[in-house]
This record gives C-alpha cells, structure tokens and sequence, in this order.
C-alpha cells in the first residue's frame, strides 16, 4: 500500500502543493493523511486559513498539538484538537521551552518538538511505520536550500521542486485568482514573531504589532535558565538567560533599535510579476536582512 503524508504549515506554498497533490497525485497512492501542527503561536489568520482550505477542498485536515513530557528520555507526542480548540494562547510553546529551553539560531528544537515529532507521533498513532510512507514538503524550486539532507531517508519529497517547479510568483498569482487567501504580508509568516526571521523582518512586523511580542519577551523573563546548553553558555545572553535572537539580542533589544529609523520590509506576497528578494530592494545586503532561512513557514525537516 503506497501511503502519503502531507505536511500542511499553514502556509500559502504549502496549502497551493496540497491542492496540486490532490489534482494530480490522488492516484499515485492509496491513502494520504494531511496534518497541521498548532504550535500556539500562529497568526489566527494561519488558524483560519487552514480551515478554509479544508472546507474548501472538501477534506479533512487532521490539527495535532505536541505534548511535551519534561522527563528524560521520554519523547514528545501529541493530541488532536480543531480549529475551535486549538491553543492561541503559547501554553503548547511554554512547555517545550520549560523542557528544552529557548530556541535560537543555536538550538534549533521548536520546529522539531512542536511541529516534526507531533506529526509523527500522529501517523505512528495509526499505525503507519516509519519508511512506508512518503512526506510531502511544501519547499518552492526558488529554496531549494531548505532540501534536507535526511531526504532519501525519510522519504520525503518536494513536488514543487521536483515534480512541478514552482517560485513564490507563482504561488502569489495562484491565491490571487482564488475567492481567499491567507491574508499577511510575506515577511509576517505564519508564527507570530519567529526567531528565524531577519532583523528587518522584526523590526517592521514590531512598528505593526508590537503585541505579537509580548510571548517572547515573557519566555525570556521566566525561562531563560531553562533546558540544556545553559552551563556551556551557547545561546545565552551577557547574563548566562538563553534568548531567542539572533547575535544573542532580548525581545527588548529588538525593541529598542525599531526605535530608530529603518527601511522596513519588503512585502513579497504582493508580487506578481517577478521573483524579488528582500536585499534586491536594497543598496547591499546588511546584517538586517541576514535570517536563519524564514521564509512563509516552518516546514518540518527544514534544513535551513
């Protein structure tokens, strides 16, 4: 029996190769799974994306949330909820940081304990075994560095690298043409205030939300101690507190320097015609547009 997995992030790339796997690949296996993973943080406009594109399909889209077991050696699994049920509050991401401590460009867990291993522990539920399925991710041929080096592995395959080539253009122009959309600007994402996202990236989504930021600046106040890597100081601020940003910065360091006049970031969900990256609306490309390979989404076995 040939099975499929497909890994829905939220996101508009994601949900276009969903919609292209069940016009083109429907025969190609006898049964396919899609799932979302809630992490807690997702912009409600993700949340209510989701839905849509289910209802719109006609599907079911299975909503998992990790469950995080703090004691040692004992892996994350996870519990299925809905659209209505689904945490917004972070008390999902709290608990991973209370195990695992701060994510940051030093200790990449949050899309692994949240998003890849809740997933999984959903197929493994029903009793789907590891190799006798294939993942689909929703990466575009313009990424084509987020391919993991687990891919023969893991079966996993990128149909809009692959077998559809696909750029963020085309995707633009896909959801434009239909009666919905996700509805944020392209450097917003689907998680809220994701570490991964570069400095521009945080500093203009800061002058237009600043309450997206309230989560990680309260992590950073009760957990800066928690999980591993805090003796050897990886990751950790002057004070020995992990923090989420990059070259060690607070939530309120990046605060402080959105106080100060900058060139904010460049909205590619809005582009049709040609393929622009962020640093090509800039003279050089500086240390504000340097990220940890954000792009829409988080996808699970991301190698950026």
């Amino acid at each position: 029996m040939k099975r499929l997995f497909i890994s829905f992030s939220g996101g508009e790339t994601s949900g276009k190769m969903l919609i292209w796997i069940l016009g083109n690949w429907a025969n190609k296996y006898d049964e396919i799974k899609v799932v979302f993973a809630n992490t807690g943080q997702e912009n409600e406009k993700t949340l209510i994306f989701v839905k849509r594109v289910a209802e719109y399909l006609g599907i079911e889209v299975i909503w998992v949330e990790a469950v995080i077991d703090p004691r040692p050696n004992k892996g994350t699994t996870h519990k299925v909820v809905t659209f209505e049920t689904a945490n917004r509050d972070g008390s999902v991401f709290e608990e991973m940081i209370k195990a695992y401590g701060i994510p940051n460009p030093s200790w990449k867990h949050c899309n692994r304990e949240l998003k890849l291993n809740a997933m999984t522990s959903y197929i493994r539920s029903i009793g789907w075994e590891h190799g006798s399925y294939d993942t689909a991710i929703g990466i575009r041929a313009d990424e084509m560095d987020r391919i993991s080096d687990t891919k023969a592995e893991n079966n996993l395959v990128y149909p809009f690298i692959s077998a559809r080539p696909t750029t963020k253009q085309e995707v633009n122009v896909f959801w434009r043409d239909m009666p919905f959309r996700l509805g944020l600007k392209g450097y917003e994402g689907n998680c809220k205030w994701c570490w991964k996202k570069s400095l521009r990236k945080h500093l203009t989504i800061i002058s237009e939300h600043p309450e997206h930021y309230e989560f990680p600046r309260k992590m950073e106040r009760l957990h800066g101690k928690a999980g591993r890597g805090i003796a050897e100081g990886t990751g950790c601020n002057k004070y020995g507190k992990r923090v989420f940003f990059r070259s060690n910065r607070t939530t309120d360091d990046l605060f402080e320097m959105a106080k100060v006049e900058f060139a904010p970031a460049f909205d590619d969900a809005t582009n049709y015609e040609v393929q622009l990256k962020l640093f090509d609306q800039l003279d050089e490309l500086d240390e504000l547009d340097m990220s940890n390979g954000c792009e829409e989404s988080c996808e699970v076995y991301d190698a950026a």
